[in-house]
């Protein structure tokens, strides 16, 4: 109950003894906020190699509005979007291109989700994706990374960040494989079962359907997957069925879930209980774990 109350916009207090424990309400900032920030001269000069990689990349908004269950990112930067002006972005990578060290490149032009950029909504504090009136024709968004790769002296402008691909366009997804990735493209469809996804928030969009698109258009580019097992709902017959749905898949990267402070997950791995209050099952084992970290790898290199 007290997971369900954490949020962005009231101040709760908790007793404990004689004392409160406090916990604001997070501030609210602006477009004009970010703009102000980002624009200030910092140094892109790294002079320690093992730290460049990503000095000449373009913050283009914070927050996000997955609210997936394990991700605690909507209680840092917000569940809202809040998108810098293009205006401003476009000075920054002008800037970037008067450097005599840069050679060209943007790295990455993105946020939390790349493709979140423009779907700013502060009408009310349910989540946006569950709402009709949400922006998600990516209009914004491609209009910027139109004007980007046209300034003087940018080769290109990757996008190296993760995408949701249920909040993609078919124009937006032909735009950046014909000119914004660099080998692969990211995906995190985390799992294929859907009592898993409902329980991760990531019940939405159709993979399959963006997968044939995605091959269709015959780019030469490559898609990288991120799934996550043992999650909370997850016992070996989830695993078993996520290794026979992604069997033979490449570029994939798996990972055993890990509780984090603040996250719902968590908070249902701590529980075993659902955010409804119905209990759910809990692979608890190192053991287990591995095991369906496992089956799910031997698939894979088939």
């Amino acid at each position: 109950q007290m997971q369900l109350e954490i949020n962005n916009y009231t101040n709760l207090a908790q007793q404990t003894g004689q004392r409160y424990i406090l916990q604001f309400k997070s501030p609210q900032y602006t477009p004009e906020d970010l703009d102000e920030y980002y624009e200030l001269p910092f140094t892109r000069n790294i002079p320690i190699k093992e730290l460049r990689g990503f000095e000449f990349s373009i913050v283009t908004h914070r927050g996000c509005i997955g609210n997936c269950s394990f991700c605690a990112l909507t209680l840092i930067q917000g569940d809202k979007i809040i998108s810098r002006s293009e205006e401003s972005i476009l000075r920054e990578i002008k800037a970037l291109a008067k450097l005599s060290y840069f050679k060209g490149n943007i790295d990455d032009l993105g946020g939390p989700s790349v493709n979140m950029y423009g779907m700013d909504c502060h009408k009310c504090h349910n989540e946006c994706l569950n709402c009709k009136t949400l922006d998600r024709s990516n209009e914004r968004l491609l209009s910027l990374l139109r004007k980007a790769r046209a300034i003087e002296g940018i080769k290109k402008v990757y996008i190296r960040s993760g995408i949701r691909y249920d909040l993609a366009t078919k124009e937006y997804i032909k735009e950046l494989a014909e000119h914004h990735i660099y080998d692969t493209l990211r995906i995190a469809p985390e799992h294929t079962n859907k009592k898993v996804l409902k329980l991760m928030n990531k019940d939405y969009g159709n993979l399959k359907e963006f997968l044939d698109y995605f091959q269709s258009l015959n780019s030469g580019k490559k898609l990288s997957y991120y799934f996550i097992t043992a999650h909370p709902g997850s016992s070996m017959k989830e695993a078993e069925e996520l290794a026979k749905d992604i069997e033979g898949w490449k570029n994939v990267s798996l990972q055993l879930f890990t509780p984090t402070p603040m996250s719902l997950s968590t908070c249902m791995y701590y529980t075993s209980l659902d955010k409804d209050m119905n209990k759910i099952y809990v692979p608890y084992s190192y053991s287990e774990k591995k095991e369906q970290k496992r089956v799910i790898m031997n698939q894979l290199e088939k």
